[in-house]
């Protein structure tokens, strides 16, 4: 596969980015040095290797639920800077 201006400038369009003509050379060479590693993994013989599905044997060690104390409501809201009886108040972040 060969890294030319084009895919640079389609690559840049997809990320929204914007390179000057100096990135652009210094990406181009670090994208065919990605594709020529990757190339170079292709050329390993992968017979009779199965894929890695997890990092180890063991699945869903969880550990035992304990019943720990908590704290009151009042105790909780006490260091909210702006509250009501039962919830802490923020500002609003979803514009209509």
């Amino acid at each position: 596969m060969e890294v030319n201006d084009a895919l640079v400038d389609k690559l840049a369009n997809l990320a929204r980015l914007q390179f000057n003509d100096t990135e652009k050379e210094s990406i181009k060479n670090d994208l065919q040095r990605m594709i020529k590693f990757v190339e170079k993994l292709n050329e390993l013989d992968t017979t009779g290797v199965e894929p890695l599905l997890h990092m180890s044997e063991q699945v869903n060690i969880l550990r035992d639920d304990e019943v720990k104390g908590s704290i009151s409501r009042a105790e909780g809201l006490q260091n909210a800077p702006v509250h009501d009886e039962e919830f802490f108040k923020v500002p609003k972040v979803i514009k209509k």
